[in-house]
């Protein structure tokens, strides 16, 4: 397939064909995951621009692989070879915000923090909240079911997406179509739930050109930050199951360790003391005196726990750098080297497990491993930090992160939270999923893209045994 005709088929489309700048748009930040060599790019403008390139894509034979912000963590936007990186971040517009309703509509582009801004002027709130969520963008929050750090309290993408626009191909029409998915009432059940197939299935069965979002009223009272200080991860692990079995729903509850905060203030400097070995962040935001309470309640959990000490913060500076510090502990880590990151997700009761299996892994295959996690509901975000230029660390990294994936499934969790399954969590993906689960996401794969056009290799990928 040459790059010409795939010109001759898109007059007038703004395609890229430099190869610099297609090694940029083939892959996303998910470390080592394999990136094949794009045939060029489309920075879509529009949504009929969409449809007509998966058409052209469809009759040329050219594999089509959506992206966004290229923020993803698992490899689920890396180019292919012989593809059309389709990058949809210019499609970048808030379509609508009904406040009567509160229902927003958007376009894929559109960032998430920016959607916050837009739905704020409006009294109402967008809750998921991914790390990424200043430079993620909403479509790739729709493919990954991305959650966040409200997830615990809010829920995740999925909660709040009702409907959505997508070009497809198979039974829904030719390549190209353009199908209007689910609704913008609270309660819909005709038919099959496609919208939710949809949400977190990584661009593999169509490209998302417009979502229709549930929002909330935005929160009355600013959030409560509650801080327990603990002398090792695992503690602080036993904290959060016991938290859990008291039944207190916190609107966050983060860990970060020694390693990750250090990391974060060798940084960006802001007043932190790296001196405990774990912390846990809770926010709670009931509102009037019952938040005083449940604050309350978390700081004695947390001593109950075993905290060297518990506190509710009364510096709103000092409450939003320690979040803020939660955020930034990815970017922060990267610094010093390549970072293979996981995303885990245990039963709550069995964080404490997961913790201590997390460090024993570790410290068996020589790698230093920095633990954040929305610990809360369990998802937990080990980081693999790796030297330069080292082979043997890096293969010792990803000995570390399979083994990791094994532990999470024995532990009666899963390989991905949030960040998806992509490229990174294939074989993972088959070690958790039964045989016959396996073979009807093939099915509904096979039905929904007859020609395996959309974003091949990812998620099912190559299953030995189908």
């Amino acid at each position: 397939m040459s790059v010409e005709r795939l010109v001759r088929a898109l007059p007038g489309a703004d395609l890229v064909t430099d190869a610099d700048v297609l090694v940029g748009l083939g892959h996303d930040e998910a470390e080592w995951a394999p990136a094949g060599k794009a045939l060029a790019a489309l920075r879509a403008s529009s949504a009929e621009e969409v449809s007509r390139a998966v058409a052209a894509c469809a009759e040329l034979g050219v594999p089509v692989v959506p992206r966004g912000a290229g923020t993803g963590l698992s490899g689920g936007a890396n180019a292919v070879d012989g593809c059309l990186v389709l990058d949809v971040s210019r499609l970048d517009r808030v379509v609508e915000i009904d406040a009567e309703n509160m229902v927003a509509v958007v376009q894929p582009g559109v960032v998430n923090d920016d959607l916050k801004a837009a739905v704020a002027e409006h009294g109402l709130w967008y809750p998921p909240d991914p790390a990424s969520a200043p430079w993620s963008t909403i479509g790739g929050n729709v493919a990954t079911n991305a959650g966040g750090l409200c997830c615990l309290k809010y829920g995740v993408t999925r909660d709040y997406v009702l409907g959505m626009e997508a070009v497809v191909g198979g039974p829904g029409g030719a390549y190209g179509s353009r199908v209007r998915l689910g609704r913008r009432t609270t309660k819909g059940v005709a038919g099959y739930d496609l919208t939710g197939l949809f949400v977190g299935s990584e661009g593999t069965l169509g490209v998302v050109t417009e979502v229709t979002l549930r929002l909330r009223p935005a929160r009355r009272d600013a959030p409560r930050t509650v801080v327990g200080a603990f002398d090792d991860v695992v503690a602080a692990g036993r904290a959060v199951a016991g938290l859990t079995a008291r039944g207190l729903v916190p609107a966050a509850l983060e860990l970060l360790d020694r390693f990750a905060l250090a990391a974060v203030e060798d940084w960006k400097h802001l007043g932190l003391d790296p001196s405990a070995e774990a912390l846990l962040l809770a926010s709670v935001d009931t509102p009037g005196t019952s938040g005083d309470e449940e604050a309350a309640a978390v700081a004695a959990a947390f001593r109950d726990g075993g905290a060297a000490w518990a506190e509710q913060s009364t510096d709103p500076v000092e409450a939003e750098a320690l979040f803020q510090a939660r955020k930034l502990a990815y970017p922060a880590l990267e610094r010093l080297g390549p970072l293979l990151t996981e995303d885990v997700c245990v039963p709550r009761s069995r964080v404490p497990e997961m913790l201590e299996r997390t460090e024993r892994i570790g410290r068996r295959h020589g790698v230093r491993i920095a633990t954040i996690a929305h610990a809360g509901d369990g998802n937990l975000h080990p980081l693999l930090v790796t030297p330069p230029g080292d082979d043997a660390a890096r293969q010792a990294a990803q000995a570390a992160f399979e083994e990791l994936l094994t532990a999470a499934i024995e532990l009666g969790g899963t390989v991905t939270g949030e960040h998806g399954v992509g490229l990174l969590k294939r074989r993972g993906m088959q070690r958790e999923l039964p045989l016959g689960a396996r073979a009807m996401q093939k099915a509904v794969k096979d039905a929904l893209d007859p020609l395996g056009l959309f974003n091949p290799g990812k998620v099912i990928g190559d299953d030995p045994d189908l």
